[in-house]
């Protein structure tokens, strides 16, 4: 036991020392092993650690290097450097400028004439077997990327370094590299509207805490000072050991401590946890309060059950960024109100929904039923669910391209609780059907 508590204090030894380094310092797992005594393992933990906190990136062939940590919700655009690991490329030239951002890409698909209108100062040229092309892109301050697996000349090299901007080669064609590099593109602003735990828990001040021998006078104190009803309780290293709340301490006599009453072993969340998945953890459980902790159950901060739905409130205001799957799929469906008021779907199977037998997958009939369960459900009951179980009966294949109607029935509802009938027709025949039942995560 002594050796693990060890073990933890030099890992946070290690990620401070991390942090405390300069941007830009390259990091050697076997250099930080030496300097601060430890073993080459428990070194390379604490890089792994930094390295998903933000602190540090690891990139072929420049290494692990200290970065700036900046806050998810800046729009964080791709570097040259990313491009590399996107493209499957290396460098030829300009290391140095790896860690500029890139503005936009230009296909270099013309006369070298017409080139000079189209590249500025921070874009990407993406062009063949074309030295003055290169030097042109360079000399307007934009990297290249070389496609088709070619080089470049010595004097292109030169100009790159000593412009410290990046010329990449890439095996693929232009079209392949224009594709990978739109499709990151999108991934990061996908990335970017998902709310994680991260977004809410950043700044917030560190959460009130109690030990285990902590007793119920001193909970009832810092409740008069606080307001709040449950906290978190933690050992000397700052680890979860469990929560009480005020519920748990009325049967404990003011001198007794609350390691008679806590509540061990409780449902936690990371930074990483997104906000829907600590919504439904918060519902399904029954709880209103969240701790958020790191590997080592080391507590960060705690968020509230109220906090985390007023944020996805708040995230469903903003626009629309990207295309996921979901949102590819539900795009050809559009929304009608019948006579009596109740939610009808239409759309057409496009050929991405199809299998290679040129009929639609069940696992797209199955989304689309529940991509039109979940406005249904809205729609009746005013707030956002999450889908607790679904039978789905599969009647006959669809075509790519036919019309389809889908039909919601609201079987019951509660406060908590959405069940749904939905079946998918084509020209009048059923073609499949599912009950779904879907929980609120709106309930306060």
């Amino acid at each position: 036991m002594e050796g693990h508590e060890e073990s933890i204090t030099k890992h946070e030894q290690l990620l401070q020392y991390i942090e405390q380094l300069k941007v830009g310092t390259k990091i050697s797992v076997r250099r930080l092993a030496k300097e601060l005594g430890v073993s080459e393992g428990t070194a390379y933990r604490a890089v792994k650690e930094a390295e998903n906190l933000g602190v540090v990136i690891t990139k072929e062939r420049i290494g692990t290097v200290r970065v700036e940590k900046r806050p998810r919700g800046l729009n964080e655009q791709l570097t040259f450097a990313d491009v590399v690991d996107i493209v499957e490329g290396h460098v030829m030239g300009g290391t140095h400028g790896l860690a500029k951002p890139l503005h936009k890409y230009v296909i270099g698909a013309m006369k070298v004439e017409a080139m000079a209108r189209y590249i500025d100062a921070g874009s990407l040229l993406i062009v063949g077997n074309r030295d003055d092309a290169h030097s042109l892109a360079l000399e307007h301050g934009a990297g290249v990327l070389v496609t088709g697996g070619f080089g470049t000349s010595k004097e292109v090299k030169q100009l790159a370094d000593e412009l410290e901007l990046p010329i990449i080669s890439s095996r693929h064609d232009t079209f392949t590299v224009a594709s990978m590099i739109n499709r990151a593109i999108f991934d990061r602003l996908i990335k970017k509207k998902i709310m994680l735990v991260e977004d809410i828990a950043f700044g917030k001040e560190k959460p009130n805490v109690l030990k285990s021998n902590s007793t119920l006078e001193d909970f009832q104190t810092l409740s008069a000072a606080t307001g709040q009803q449950r906290f978190p309780v933690v050992d000397e290293w700052n680890r979860l050991i469990g929560i009480v709340s005020r519920k748990d301490t009325e049967q404990l006599r003011d001198d007794q401590t609350i390691d008679r009453c806590l509540v061990r072993n409780p449902v936690t969340a990371s930074l990483q946890t997104s906000l829907a998945s600590a919504a439904q953890i918060m519902t399904w459980e029954g709880i209103e309060f969240l701790p958020i902790v790191d590997r080592n159950r080391k507590l960060i901060a705690a968020v509230t059950r109220r906090e985390v739905l007023q944020a996805l409130r708040d995230a469903q205001k903003q626009p629309q960024l990207g295309e996921t799957f979901d949102h590819l799929m539900w795009s050809g469906f559009a929304e009608e109100r019948e006579d009596d008021g109740t939610l009808i779907f239409r759309g057409f199977i496009i050929p991405q929904m199809a299998t290679d037998l040129g009929t639609i997958s069940e696992g797209v009939l199955m989304n689309i039923m529940t991509q039109a369960g979940y406005r249904t459900a809205k729609d009746v009951m005013g707030h956002d669910h999450v889908l607790d179980n679904m039978t789905t009966y599969f009647i006959s294949p669809v075509q790519i391209e036919e019309a389809v109607v889908i039909r919601p029935l609201v079987l019951e509802y509660s406060r908590r609780t959405c069940k749904l009938e939905i079946a998918i027709s084509r020209e009048g025949s059923l073609v499949c059907k599912a009950v779904m039942t879907f929980h609120s995560i709106d309930h306060l």
